[in-house]
């Protein structure tokens, strides 16, 4: 069963690879996302390597000249698609967006590097590539952390990647929608409109873009010239953990300061990311920079912050926190609490079960020692495959595939579990 699954979901990203890139799904995202492609690179590294560091190269090929890596390239038009190059008007020579994703290459180049059988090759293009990963981190602390607390904002939802997560509500309310161009969504005719944003949360995410557009997308204003400014504890545990790969690697290539700096910056994240500490809830929660305000939202963010290989004792909290949640549905781990009156099973991140955030939490949870929650995690993931099929999520309650089909990450992250950490299928 194990090698059938492999099988197929080989077949999935093989559909999805446009030679040095690989799409999300066909229809629905005919582009190249920033953490998608990093996470892919994980699925293509168990049986084609260099198609794997093809994946990042790609992607960081793409990276503007201040260090940001965008969350979409659009590598060849597409009207299936919006906003699409027009909309963002970045003036990047390949067209791409203005906002960034959450860093998970420097995640995926370790792990790269680590399963190369020709260690000198692989150092060649490692050198190649983690001073653009190390610059893009840099980027993050120096535009989106101006007072220097050690954790980073997003400014806009899709750069979380859970982009109508209820972490968002609040924040949104201070985003108007009034003067936005009109505009037709392309989202809702690949997939169920009840599976996907509303309209209104749609024109607060377009109105964010054209507001970044008039100010010429300057990093350096953007920050502070939007209203949106939400601090996720998931989104910071990825970059942390991607400064401590960054620093091994560095170390690996004899370049001490780049160690030094990329350790730093992870222990000072580290560090912050106590204050997004949530005693009520048992887990971490976003803060809203802009209004000043730990937030009460039980999403998945807070349960990613266990990437960062979070103290001892956060990681049991955690822990506990998620066989809660496992009393609520039959398939862990749902994107939203489902006893909290916002949970909607099967509307993007407002419920459904995601593979890739499964395998990252599972990943922390390893390091932490909680071994037995990880592995049912990840045993529960594969469950979903056999039931419902390689779906770009799942309805946490029934296992029902919602959104896309034949998903390159989730397949990609079918291989990762069944090849790695040796999960019976």
């Amino acid at each position: 069963m194990s090698q059938a699954l492999i099988d197929q979901a080989c077949k999935v990203m093989e559909g999805n690879d446009r030679g040095s890139y690989t799409v999300p799904t066909h229809g629905l995202y005919p582009f190249q996302w920033n953490w998608d492609s990093a996470l892919s690179a994980l699925g293509f590294s168990h049986f084609d390597m260099d198609r794997a560091w093809v994946e990042v190269e790609t992607l960081m090929a793409h990276q503007w000249e201040d260090g940001m890596v965008p969350h979409i390239v659009f590598h060849e038009p597409d009207d299936g698609y919006f906003p699409g190059p027009d909309v963002w008007q970045t003036g990047q020579s390949v067209p791409t967006t203005g906002i960034t994703q959450p860093a998970v290459a420097g995640l995926a180049l370790r792990k790269l590097y680590n399963r190369a059988e020709d260690k000198a090759a692989a150092r060649t293009r490692l050198a190649e590539l983690l001073p653009k990963v190390h610059a893009w981190h840099q980027w993050f602390y120096r535009n989106r952390d101006p007072e220097n607390t050690g954790l980073v904002a997003i400014i806009h939802p899709w750069e979380s990647g859970r982009d109508n997560s209820v972490d968002w509500d609040e924040g949104l309310d201070a985003v108007p929608t009034e003067g936005i161009a009109p505009f037709t969504r392309r989202d809702t005719t690949h997939a169920n409109p009840d599976h996907r944003p509303t309209d209104d949360q749609y024109q607060r995410y377009i109105w964010l873009v054209e507001h970044f557009r008039g100010l010429r997308w300057d990093n350096t204003k953007l920050h502070d010239a939007s209203p949106f400014r939400l601090v996720d504890p998931g989104f910071n545990a990825i970059l942390i953990r991607s400064c401590d790969d960054v620093a091994e690697l560095a170390e690996i290539l004899g370049i001490p300061a780049m160690a030094s700096e990329a350790r730093e910056m992870a222990t000072k994240g580290r560090e912050a990311l106590e204050s997004l500490w949530n005693a009520n809830l048992g887990q971490y929660t976003c803060y809203n920079r802009a209004a000043g305000v730990l937030q009460d939202t039980p999403t998945v963010g807070g349960l990613l912050a266990a990437i960062a290989q979070v103290p001892p004792e956060r990681a049991e909290a955690l822990v506990r926190r998620i066989a809660l949640l496992s009393e609520r549905c039959d398939y862990l781990v749902p994107s939203h609490d489902p006893a909290d009156d916002a949970f909607d099973s099967k509307r993007y991140w407002r419920g459904p079960t995601w593979l890739v955030v499964n395998y990252m939490i599972a990943e922390g949870l390893i390091q932490s020692g909680q071994e037995a929650m990880a592995q049912r995690i990840l045993a529960g993931s594969l469950r979903l495959i056999e039931k419902s099929g390689f779906a770009e999520y799942y309805d946490p309650i029934s296992g029902e595939p919602c959104g896309g089909g034949d998903f390159t990450w989730t397949a990609a992250m079918v291989i990762e579990i069944l090849k790695i950490q040796k999960v019976p299928a």
